[in-house]
């Protein structure tokens, strides 16, 4: 229904590009999976999309990686 869609994704995603970039690769697809993942969770944490109440980004990372 949304004609840009594909912006907001792009704009999403942009992190992951940025974080990624300076990387020479992942030498397996495991590593790779993981570390996309992590990427992504922090963004998560930093837009307030997961809000565990009571504690700090670093305790909310902390606990759904470990």
């Amino acid at each position: 229904q949304v004609k840009y869609l594909n912006n907001i994704v792009e704009q999403d995603h942009r992190r992951v590009r940025q974080r990624t970039r300076s990387m020479l690769g992942f030498k397996t697809f495991m590593s790779a999976a993981k570390t996309i993942a992590g990427i992504e969770m922090m963004a998560m944490i930093k837009k307030g999309q997961l809000n565990i109440p009571g504690s700090t980004p670093f305790e909310q990372f902390y606990a759904l990686a470990g």
